[in-house]
């Protein structure tokens, strides 16, 4: 499904499309405005003059709507007061196409950038709940996140290492130690982990205050980690003016020092978020099921993930789809610089139309499987009332604007990004057509927003503002999957919209 438009895309690239469009429509109003006689400025100098304001002034008092907006916002939350009626009720809670199985309970995150962590382990229980036949269960998301803030350390300062001939001031070192071990991550980077350190049910490493309020750790991890890259890119300065000593043995001096600075980093996330069970380490975790019959289960985490967290799909056996409409189609893209595991598994997206994002969420609700998916929440969306929706407030027609910025548009200036990762339960299909009306999302949020924790996304949401969709290899089109495994990919830099740092609502 969707396969024939991805193979389309092969020589697809938006990109040019817009240009031209756009150079058209600045000649279209080039040539309007010299038709019109088109007025001096009123401000010769570029200033805002009282001019400007009378003039602005006179638009809003010949309009009863304008006038009728003011009386009414001076003093209303406009987001409340313009809310549609009409999107409200077309985006009901209601999905013809779900999962025949619903988990228990509905996640938080709380204070911390987690979402990718919730929507994988969220995604895994589902298995886990029907194999074990549990009521309710969660897996330790501090767990994965000990483990990922632990090698996000290391991983900014093997870059230091690396980078330390670049000055201090230099894009790319200021922008690594800008947000160094952001709690955000990716579907690749949760791959690494779960491959590497496997998971354990919550009871056994339960959240910490510091897991759910991760902000005051952070603080403190990134003031030593970068007090380290200094002291690293001074040792290194200082190897290097020997003559004596090969790349070799100044790389192992540094590695030896950098070990030695790390152990301030694993003294506090240990004191802060307890001591992990080790990858190799069995434990014993006891249970109830939803009969109320008990039960045990001993082993390491390592045997627990690949005994339970997956059956048909694995997660090392899917990967990311993305609509990013600046760059060319059916093609594979990786952000450079971008990781948490030193010389695991690389970020890798491959570039599609948006019908394919839609087509792979069909596919695995059908074939029982939830969806994780990475989109930018914050727009036009609704936490109390749970809905994402384009249509969702009247901001156009109560102001007499209109909202011109294209998907592409908002990536290249800053509008919009992927910042939050969710799970797909279930899709409502129009009945006629077979298409995608609306989308069922499980949150982590908890259960005090949305319908009980859930959210619904409508279809025009879902193209404007779903960036990611993970699928399983076994039910991608071919053509992209053949992208994938080509390993031919281009390198986004390390600022761009679709790094995963925003990946942390």
């Amino acid at each position: 499904m969707g396969s024939a438009s991805s193979k389309a895309s092969e020589h697809t690239s938006p990109e040019p499309y817009g240009q031209e469009k756009r150079a058209y429509a600045a000649q279209e109003l080039s040539t309007s405005f010299t038709g019109l006689g088109l007025s001096e400025p009123l401000s010769t100098d570029g200033a805002i003059s009282l001019s400007n304001v009378d003039a602005w002034e006179s638009v809003v008092e010949h309009s009863p709507k304008l006038k009728l907006a003011r009386t009414i916002l001076n003093h209303s939350n406009i987001r409340e007061t313009l809310t549609s009626r009409t999107a409200r009720i077309a985006d009901a809670h209601v999905f013809n196409t779900d999962i025949d199985f619903k988990p228990n309970p509905i996640t938080n995150q709380k204070s911390s950038g987690r979402c990718w962590l919730f929507a994988t382990t969220n995604v895994l229980r589902y298995n886990i709940m029907k194999k074990l036949n549990l009521a309710d269960f969660q897996l330790s998301q501090a767990y994965l996140f000990f483990w990922d803030k632990l090698n996000k350390s290391n991983y900014y300062l093997e870059l230091s290492i690396q980078h330390a001939d670049l000055p201090v001031d230099d894009r790319l070192i200021y922008h690594l130690s800008d947000d160094l071990i952001s709690d955000g991550g990716q579907w690749d980077m949760v791959v690494n982990l779960l491959e590497t350190y496997g998971v354990v049910p919550q009871p056994v490493y339960p959240e910490s205050l510091h897991s759910s309020l991760s902000g005051p750790v952070n603080t403190l991890l990134k003031t030593k980690l970068r007090e380290h890259a200094l002291v690293l890119r001074d040792l290194s300065a200082s190897l290097h003016a020997n003559s004596a000593l090969s790349e070799d043995a100044i790389l192992k001096t540094l590695r030896s020092k950098k070990e030695e600075l790390l152990k301030d980093v694993y003294v506090v996330i240990s004191a802060t978020l307890g001591v992990p069970p080790k990858p190799e380490e069995k434990f014993t975790w006891d249970y109830y099921d939803k009969d109320g019959k008990a039960g045990t289960w001993t082993g390491t985490p390592r045997e627990f993930y690949k005994a339970f967290a997956y059956e048909k799909y694995s997660p090392a056996n899917s990967f990311s789809l993305i609509n990013d409409p600046r760059n060319e189609y059916g093609k594979l893209y990786t952000v450079d610089k971008l990781g948490n595991i030193w010389g695991g598994r690389p970020v890798l997206y491959v570039n599609t139309e948006i019908e394919n994002l839609k087509q792979a969420v069909v596919k695995q609700i059908k074939a029982g499987q939830p969806v994780f998916f990475g989109c930018d929440v914050g727009q036009f969306s609704d936490r109390s009332a749970g809905i994402m929706d384009t249509a969702l407030f009247e901001y156009e027609a109560t102001f007499d604007i209109k909202f011109g910025l294209t998907k592409a548009d908002r990536l290249r200036t800053n509008e919009s990004s992927m910042t939050h990762a969710m799970v797909i339960s279930a899709v409502h299909l129009d009945p006629a057509t077979g298409r995608p009306v609306r989308y069922k999302v499980e949150n982590s949020w908890g259960d005090a927003v949305g319908d009980r924790g859930y959210f619904v996304m409508s279809d025009a949401w879902f193209e404007q503002f779903v960036y990611q969709v993970v699928v399983p290899k076994a039910l991608a089109p071919k053509d992209l999957v053949r992208v994938y495994e080509s390993g031919e990919k281009q390198v986004l830099p390390p600022w761009d919209p679709m790094v995963s740092a925003s990946l942390e609502w």
